[in-house]
């Protein structure tokens, strides 16, 4: 069973992560200048998909933040609906869930 403080250093680490992706994603975003109309329609398409990622990114990274204020708080780990502890292979697959097995279905 990994400690709070594993947990908190992965997560952490994790927003590390993130938080560069979507530095280089915002980046490129803003990188193109191409003025040929085959090549914008090219990075149009590219930029949807980058977009896509980035959304993502950040959503993980709100899920992250939320997962570290309640370390803070003393409560990671524990079920935000129910109170009930977060079952150890369900925060090794999702180290920022709120919710246990039993109440995730329902959110």
């Amino acid at each position: 069973m990994k400690s709070v403080e594993t947990r908190k250093a992965e997560l952490e680490a994790r927003r590390g992560v993130l938080l560069s992706r979507i530095e280089e994603i915002g980046q490129e975003l803003d990188a193109h200048d191409s003025k040929d109309w085959e090549e914008l329609a090219v990075e149009r398409e590219a930029d949807e998909v980058l977009e896509d990622l980035g959304l993502s990114a950040q959503h993980e990274l709100r899920m992250i933040e939320a997962a570290l204020k309640r370390v803070d708080e003393g409560e990671y780990g524990y079920c935000v609906k129910c109170g009930s502890q977060i079952a150890e292979e369900r925060l090794e697959v999702l180290p920022a869930t709120p919710f246990c097995k039993d109440c995730a279905p329902r959110r």
